[in-house]
């Protein structure tokens, strides 16, 4: 499967995991990666070094959109690329060349590509209003974004640049993804490890070990992790393990409620699969599966 994963690794150090999984899942045929939100070069210095000390230094890294596309960003840091001395890296500019990337790529290999996107959806928004026939021209649109069940309410994410999401659910005039998929909060939070049982088993692996110094930088204000990004990921190649529901996700575009992903379960057209429960156990022995 040919993947590109879009990312504001260097916040949460879910990101990372998410990136070290697909390194090292056989089904995947990454064909680079985007970074988005504040310091997006030194997130793709963070992405580099992942994939250099895997043995991949020829992974596609390009630095994406710094800001929102109209409003104040919340995401102001990336914090763990203190810990980038530790680890062999390529630098990078500031400039703005993962959309370019990712509009080139799509139209290489149309119908192919499934595009990940587990960061604000800034460059994904980005690329669809500059390039609006790219949506239809994807595999799928596989995202962690959103809280869809209960009450619903605000996602990091999806409130981060509401306009953007907005345009990447398809509320705008853009084209359609033949699939396209979302892994929401309600879900990803019930996919947890404590702060001490993940430095145990961190370690045990040559791939997540730089994913494991960044990991102290996390570990300094949150006793747990939470895979967020991961389990998109892993849906990407085992989708059973979600149980999904379809429904059109409507996006307001003002208060109270601005950024909200709000499902409409009986819409008359339903392009939009929505993660509604997950079995925790068969995602961390599918994460875990090949990691070496």
């Amino acid at each position: 499967m040919k993947i590109i994963l879009d990312t504001d690794i260097g916040s949460d150090i879910d990101d990372a995991l998410a990136l070290a999984y697909l390194l090292t899942e056989p089904r995947c045929e990454l064909l680079g990666v985007t970074t988005v939100t504040s310091y997006p070069h030194l997130r793709a210095s963070m992405c580099s070094a992942i994939c250099r000390n895997a043995g991949r230094p020829d992974i596609p890294i390009h630095v994406g959109a710094p800001q929102a596309l109209r409003q104040p960003i919340r995401q102001m840091d990336a914090a763990q690329a203190r810990a980038l001395g530790n680890w062999d890296c390529e630098m990078f500019a500031e400039n703005n060349t993962a959309i370019e990337f990712l509009h080139r790529q799509i139209n290489e290999n149309p119908g192919e590509i499934t595009l990940l996107a587990i960061g604000p959806m800034t460059n994904v928004g980005l690329l669809f209003a500059t390039h609006p026939e790219d949506a239809a021209k994807l595999k799928c649109l596989a995202l962690m974004c959103g809280r869809f069940l209960h009450d619903g309410g605000p996602e990091w994410n999806a409130i981060n640049d509401p306009d953007a999401a907005f345009i990447t659910y398809g509320n705008g005039p853009q084209g359609k993804p033949p699939e396209h998929f979302s892994c929401g909060l309600d879900v990803t939070m019930k996919c947890q490890m404590t702060r001490e049982d993940a430095r145990k088993r961190l370690r045990d692996y040559k791939v997540l070990a730089p994913v494991a110094d960044f990991a102290e930088v996390w570990f300094e204000h949150s006793p747990v992790i939470t895979f967020h990004d991961p389990l998109a990921a892993v849906c990407c190649f085992d989708p059973g393990v979600c149980t999904w529901r379809d429904a059109f996700v409507r996006i307001p575009m003002g208060p109270p409620t601005e950024g909200w992903t709000i499902p409409d379960w009986n819409a008359a057209e339903k392009p939009h699969k929505i993660a509604v429960d997950v079995d925790s156990a068969r995602f961390f022995d599918a994460y875990f599966k090949n990691m070496r």
